[in-house]
């Protein structure tokens, strides 16, 4: 599924901003133009108070049952956010215990996902998970390319093994650097990549395996010890030794916490390296994101820049350069108020909240589960069949909207296109009182819908949502 276009500003729109007198100043302008710069100066009241009224239109964060961004941080936490957002992340001689501070997180990162030496392992903070996931294919690519070149083979038809339930981050990915995705079909019967029948597309050109520790279509974890021994025996028929990526951009941070005997990190020979959103279930505002390589030998050497920067020697490895320092000192943050024990009875409030919800929602005639809330905290569910039924999911999102609840409705991927699915993400401030509050709205509006006696009048029906 592809991201929307950038909408232009309609050409009805009015071409001015216009100021309630109430917050105005004698003598002030009461009216800014809405698409160009200003003449003059305003007061920052003014100009704050016109930039509060418009964002105030946004839908409310919390109930956001949509987004597996964090919309919710502590007070101190919002403390550390505005006394280091001036600090420049990549500029690290200038700030030199944040760049410290960078680098602990990700060795407690390579420590948790059970990296054979952290300390000899090689991570990187980036701006979110879709940047994480593009180095760590950037990093397969290049391997895969070294390898050939020594090998005096060609190096000029890359492809990369995945399902095609991926987030669409890994489109562009292949899209901006010339690799050949090649996406295997979901199924009633494979719902994730799950190993079967891979040596149908893997081959002497294949960089990696992407394996999802939490599809976003669903929640469900995609089984990478499976994954990772299907290529075992591909390479004992055939020699091809592919190496996975996890993209753990939702369960990374979950099943070190929920599931600790699953094995699908660095207890894997076969996983080089793995991302995660810090901005998820790293517990952290947007955006964060982190990489990790298994060893410094899985990274290789010449994709890290050294560049002289203000006065100071910096090697970095990064499609991004100046960010804000401000995320990587929360994450830290973070790390320190809940350690180990924290992080696990975070995440098991929000699981205990999404296995309540799927088993309410599951339990209505009109409903099927597609998945539980017992891999990360999120569940999806389609129509159950029923004939005479004059509504779609598409209408039940419309009226949870109503009461403020932001509930996409969507097709599964490719092989799956024509089922439509409703999902719901818990995040950290989900509590159980907002999931009661959300079950007597979601019973009421469905209530409401079965009453119909012919369909809604409705546009052209196209998902809001993209993955």
């Amino acid at each position: 599924m592809r991201p929307p276009r950038p909408r232009p500003t309609p050409s009805n729109a009015p071409s001015q901003v216009k100021l309630n007198p109430l917050f105005a100043r004698p003598g002030e302008a009461t009216e800014l133009p809405r698409t160009r710069l200003p003449q003059g100066e305003s007061l920052p009241e003014t100009a704050y108070q016109i930039v509060h009224d418009e964002a105030m239109l946004d839908g409310n964060a919390r109930l956001n049952l949509a987004t597996f961004v964090g919309t919710w941080m502590d007070d101190h936490a919002s403390r550390l956010l505005v006394e280091s957002a001036d600090k420049n992340m990549i500029d690290k001689d200038e700030y030199p215990r944040t760049a410290e501070i960078e680098t602990r997180c990700w060795q407690m990162l390579a420590d948790l996902w059970h990296a054979p030496d952290p300390e000899h392992a090689i991570g990187t903070s980036t701006i979110g998970s879709s940047e994480a996931a593009m180095l760590g294919g950037l990093a397969l690519k290049r391997r895969w390319q070294q390898a050939r070149r020594a090998a005096e083979k060609p190096t000029d038809r890359p492809n990369l093994v995945m399902s095609s339930a991926v987030q669409v981050c890994w489109e562009k990915f292949c899209n901006y650097w010339d690799v050949e995705a090649r996406y295997v079909p979901v199924s009633e019967e494979h719902p994730v990549l799950d190993g079967h029948s891979l040596e149908n597309y893997v081959d002497e050109n294949t960089i990696g395996v992407v394996a999802i520790l939490g599809v976003t279509y669903t929640g469900r974890y995609e089984p990478v010890a499976e994954i990772a021994a299907a290529l075992d025996r591909i390479q004992a028929t055939t020699g091809l030794d592919v190496k996975i990526h996890v993209d753990g951009a939702s369960g990374a941070m979950v099943a070190p916490f929920l599931q600790p005997d699953l094995v699908w990190d660095f207890r894997l020979e076969r996983v080089a390296s793995i991302n995660t959103s810090g901005h998820k279930y790293g517990l952290v505002y947007p955006g964060l994101g982190w990489a990790v390589w298994r060893t410094t030998d899985d990274l290789p050497e010449d994709l890290v820049f050294r560049v002289s920067y203000l006065g100071g020697d910096m090697p970095t490895f990064a499609l991004n350069f100046s960010r804000p320092g401000s995320q990587v000192l929360l994450q830290y943050y973070l790390f320190l108020r809940l350690g180990a024990d924290g992080y696990r009875r975070v995440h098991e409030t929000s699981q205990a909240v999404a296995t309540f919800l799927a088993d309410q929602i599951g339990a209505m005639d009109d409903f099927e589960l597609c998945s539980d809330g017992t891999g990360i905290p999120v569940f999806a569910w389609r129509l159950a069949q029923r004939p005479g039924r004059c509504w779609e999911l598409h209408d039940l999102s419309d009226r949870l909207r109503m009461k403020g609840w932001l509930v996409p409705t969507y097709p599964l991927p490719d092989d799956l296109a024509d089922v439509l699915v409703q999902r719901v993400v818990v995040r950290n401030g989900f509590s159980h009182d907002l999931a009661q509050a959300f079950l007597e709205d979601l019973r009421t509006e469905v209530g409401y819908l079965n009453a119909l006696t012919a369909p809604m009048p409705s546009a052209a029906r196209q998902s809001g949502f993209h993955h």
